[in-house]
């Protein structure tokens, strides 16, 4: 096998973020793998939030290579990418990229989609959420009016506006609303008291209100809270699952924070045997990331992947988005391939 890499900077349309962390753009690594004339991609999609930068993963990727250029797809992909994650604690984004091109590469050479590779269900069609960041009240209307196909909205939250700005939506639509805290939240009572409001605004889930340290507040306040509560920074992997037992009632699995989709589809075995809810979200990926996790939508209970309709420069075409709807059609591997605009 070959090993390429090429870095990338994905471009917003509008600044995204929240209040004080707004970005225009997202350092993105792209990986390819080649055996006999047949590509395997995959992506390492690195916003400052993950704690994860480019020359780290460039580096990681280096200290793989030699593993990855001896790889056979007749091995086991399990195991092979468990000497992957044993090169250097962390990498999350480095190791997911890794996965993916792995899971794409191996799942062509046989001939098949990666659904059909994994011997799991292929997802068809789902609602996502269209994502509105923290922003001016002028802007947000804005935003409103490019999301008028979606069924469903996720919002950005975590400041003292939080009432103001779901009640600013709610003169505009009663669309079900998602909403993302970033752990922006302190006061467990406080916390309570939002989700008996935000149960009579048509929000239907609370993404990690309060600190990922906060742990027994947020056992505390899941007991009490009046709709679904979501664990988002408090779990990358499978181990962190095993140590929030009674602080969430879903979680929100990424491809870069669990290193990829083997251990994503563990993640959602778990959930299931835990009658946890599952939530599929993405970092900031472009079509690539995005389409690998569109691969696992019929496991899942909510989608957040639209990232690519924030960007003016994807350079990958896969998922389709279409009423609000996003769909992968069943084809080789995880159904992502580079426009011309990407070359290795």
């Amino acid at each position: 096998m070959k090993l390429s890499y090429k870095t990338y900077s994905l471009k917003f349309k509008h600044p995204f973020g929240v209040s004080g962390n707004t970005r225009t753009e997202t350092p993105t690594v792209f990986v390819r793998l080649e055996e006999n004339g047949v590509y395997g991609y995959g992506e390492a999609c690195l916003p400052a939030y993950l704690g994860e930068s480019t020359e780290a993963t460039l580096a990681f990727l280096e200290k793989a290579k030699s593993l990855l250029e001896e790889f056979d797809c007749r091995q086991l992909v399990d195991a092979f990418l468990f000497k992957v994650d044993a090169i250097a604690p962390g990498h999350n984004a480095a190791k997911a990229a890794i996965d993916i091109t792995l899971n794409d590469l191996c799942a062509k050479l046989a001939g098949k989609s990666f659904c059909e590779w994994k011997g799991i269900e292929q997802g068809t069609e789902m609602p996502t959420s269209f994502t509105i960041g923290i922003d001016s009240e002028e802007k947000i209307i804005q935003k409103l009016k490019e999301s008028e196909g979606f069924e469903v909205l996720k919002i950005k939250a975590g400041t003292a506006d939080d009432k103001k700005l779901i009640s600013l939506i709610r003169n505009i639509t009663d669309k079900p609303l998602y909403v993302d805290v970033n752990q922006g939240w302190r006061d467990k009572e406080y916390v309570v008291k939002m989700t008996d409001w935000m149960s009579t605004q048509n929000v239907i889930l609370l993404e990690q209100p309060m600190p990922k340290e906060m742990k027994e507040d947020m056992r505390w306040v899941t007991e009490r809270s009046a709709i679904l509560t979501v664990a988002d920074e408090s779990v990358k992997r499978l181990s962190d699952l095993e140590q929030l037992e009674g602080a969430f009632k879903g979680i929100n699995i990424k491809l870069m924070k669990c290193t990829g989709l083997n251990e994503a589809i563990k993640m959602i075995d778990y959930c299931k045997k835990h009658n946890l809810k599952i939530l599929l979200g993405c970092m900031a990926e472009s079509s690539c990331g995005t389409t690998a996790m569109a691969q696992l939508m019929a496991y899942a209970d909510y989608v957040d992947l639209d990232a690519p309709q924030l960007y003016l420069n994807d350079p990958f075409k896969g998922v389709q988005y279409q009423n609000g709807k996003i769909s992968v059609q069943k084809s080789l591997g995880i159904g992502a391939e580079p426009n011309q605009e990407l070359s290795f």
